[in-house]
């Protein structure tokens, strides 16, 4: 039997995310047409030409800040926005297109994938962000989490 596109896209999540030098979480993302050709890649790291956090160590770490909180005192620029960024760079629209992520989008990466006009956001592992959660929802994008059934209402995690 043939693999599903999502599971197929999902694994290729996952292997993004081992470029990933992230200490706490190595996430990554993958966008792709309608059509299931991929359109850009990205993982979790740091502006490219900064220092690794494996290299420098991890800020959050060393103030302190528990896992999910404060996300904007991070070095790394997430996976959604690297993925969302380099199809700039290289000028690939990804209108209409779908997200997949290992990790569920924070609020500042849902906003993000509002704007692009992405219309379909697959992820593997939530967290508890009901903004980022609700604001997809609001905006009409289709959030479905790998293995489960879409989201008919808002989720209440």
């Amino acid at each position: 039997m043939r693999m599903p596109w999502d599971e197929y896209f999902i694994r290729m999540a996952k292997l993004a995310a081992q470029r990933s030098t992230c200490l706490r979480r190595q996430v990554g993302a993958i966008i792709v047409s309608t059509d299931n050709h991929v359109l850009s890649t990205g993982y979790n790291g740091p502006p490219r030409g900064v220092e690794h956090c494996n290299d420098t160590g991890c800020l959050r770490d060393e103030m302190g800040i528990p896992s999910g909180d404060r996300l904007d005192i991070c070095r790394a620029v997430h996976a959604e926005q690297n993925a969302i960024i380099q199809a700039a760079v290289h000028g690939v629209s990804v209108s209409g297109a779908i997200l997949y992520c290992t990790n569920q989008p924070c609020f500042t990466c849902a906003k993000m994938i509002v704007n692009a006009r992405i219309h379909r956001v697959v992820f593997m592992n939530s967290y508890s962000d009901n903004l980022a959660m609700n604001l997809l929802i609001d905006a009409d994008i289709k959030v479905d989490v790998f293995g489960v059934k879409q989201w008919a209402l808002r989720p209440s995690f």
